[in-house]
């Protein structure tokens, strides 16, 4: 192919438009005092007063106040329409009365984009003051809502934290496969779909593979959706949710994992108070603060709860949701804390990957992470020898033929190793506050919910 004819299909675009400037984002503003500079967004209100108005101005990182006047506006008002997508033109000038101690001066406009019809709910006030049904059936239109798109902007810190704490750990973050030919978990709790000519699940947990990796990387993590078939119609369930799980090898006790959890959780809150300043203040969020979480054996825990609170103990093997909320209040009273590791969970109630005590073969060297009244991490030590798992595996009745390839990483030798999996969605919801967690879900999928 020549040069001409190669130049002819294959073009790079180096304008933003004739004679345009560079768009300038939210936070760079104040620098430009006394200039014009070019913004765009969607027109989030518009507020008319005795002639001027203000517009305010929905940008990736802000809400932003315009105001209009015929006199220096090139365009007549009536050509703005709410959640319309836009180019502006504006100057920056100087406003004492500002809370920003600027005000944007609209110049020009070009329209983008503009609604077909009228928004079948109200989005620019505080809040969305609408049922939990009708801010998800709208969710692509509620979550432009302020308070609503800062939840998820903290979501996205507590991940970002997350992910720097691990990889300054020394974890290597993996991504595994949500198809899969056995459930980790085990149970009825699995979604099943035809893979060609044979039968799969969807990923309950990424725990065998993340166990396989250890073996790899001695330290692995990964941020990523999983999915339960449980037919729970509660406030605390959902059927995908996304899961922080972490695994470390050549561990000497499960205690290290719930150390590096602490350790973890701390640094997110450090984050959140340092990057997300504006939406917490929004969202009138108080975090909390972390110092060493203490821990409490279940069995201990049930009996306190029992003699405390006066209930009779009807579950030895798990707690009540009840339970897990007068247990935060305990431990808070008690320690102040907002955190509690329950740890020495039945064996009969944890799966088989996971580890006896050798002191007492009823219980695992396992725990819980409950917070402000919920349990939102699960974790533990795993079996490494490949004799002890296939005991178990058979002693419990399961197929091991259906787990050969997991088996693999016991057979041919892999280190002491655990970890944890957290629900991102229970600790945002715990975190800002919130009775429902699909509150702190994008696009929540439950028993009733497939869309949007």
């Amino acid at each position: 192919m020549n040069t001409t004819k190669f130049t002819e299909l294959f073009t790079v675009s180096t304008n933003t438009g004739a004679n345009a400037s560079p768009e300038t984002e939210a936070c760079e503003l104040a620098s430009h005092m006394g200039e014009t500079v070019r913004l765009h967004g969607s027109i989030y209100k518009i507020r008319r007063m005795s002639g001027f108005a203000f517009v305010l101005l929905r940008m990736r990182d802000a809400i932003i106040q315009c105001v209009y006047s015929n006199e220096y506006a090139s365009f007549p008002l009536d050509a703005l329409t709410e959640e319309a997508c836009v180019r502006l033109v504006a100057e920056v000038a100087a406003e004492e009365r500002a809370r920003a101690g600027y005000e944007l001066r609209l110049k020009d406009v070009q329209i983008l984009s503009t609604p077909s019809e009228i928004l079948p709910i109200v989005i620019n006030q505080k809040q969305v003051n609408t049922s939990l049904e009708n801010l998800l059936d709208y969710r692509p239109i509620t979550l432009r809502n302020e308070k609503e798109r800062a939840i998820f902007r903290i979501q996205a810190a507590i991940c970002t934290a997350f992910r720097e704490f691990l990889n300054g750990e020394h974890f290597t973050e993996i991504h595994s496969p949500k198809i899969a030919a056995i459930g980790a978990e085990g149970g009825a709790n699995i979604f099943k779909l035809p893979y060609f000519d044979k039968e799969a699940y969807l990923a309950q947990s990424p725990q065998f593979y993340k166990q396989m990796m250890v073996g790899v990387f001695e330290r692995v993590y990964e941020i990523a959706p999983v999915f339960r078939a449980e037919k729970h119609d509660t406030s605390r369930h959902l059927n995908e949710y996304t899961s922080v799980d972490f695994e470390m090898g050549y561990i000497e006790s499960f205690e290290e994992i719930m150390a590096m959890e602490n350790r973890m959780l701390r640094h997110c809150i450090l984050f959140l108070e340092e990057n997300c300043t504006a939406e917490l203040s929004l969202l009138n969020c108080a975090l909390p603060e972390i110092r060493e979480i203490p821990q409490i054996p279940f069995a201990a825990a049930k009996e306190w709860i029992a003699s405390a609170c006066r209930r009779e103990i009807t579950d030895m093997l798990d707690f009540e949701p009840e339970e897990e909320r007068l247990l935060c209040e305990l431990v808070a009273k008690e320690t102040g804390s907002e955190f509690i590791f329950v740890t020495h969970y039945p064996s009969a109630k944890r799966p088989f990957y996971a580890m006896d005590n050798p002191q007492n073969s009823e219980e695992t060297l396992s725990f819980d992470l409950l917070f402000r009244g919920l349990e939102i991490t699960t974790g533990g030590q795993r079996i490494h020898s490949y004799k002890e798992q296939l005991a178990k595996l058979r002693v419990r009745g399961m197929h091991e033929e259906l787990f050969e390839s997991y088996l693999m990483l016991h057979k041919y030798a892999v280190p002491p190793h655990g970890g944890l999996g957290l629900g991102l969605e229970r600790f945002t919801a715990q975190l800002l506050g919130f009775e429902n967690v699909r509150s702190a879900t994008l696009f929540p999928r439950d028993i009733h919910r497939l869309m949007p």
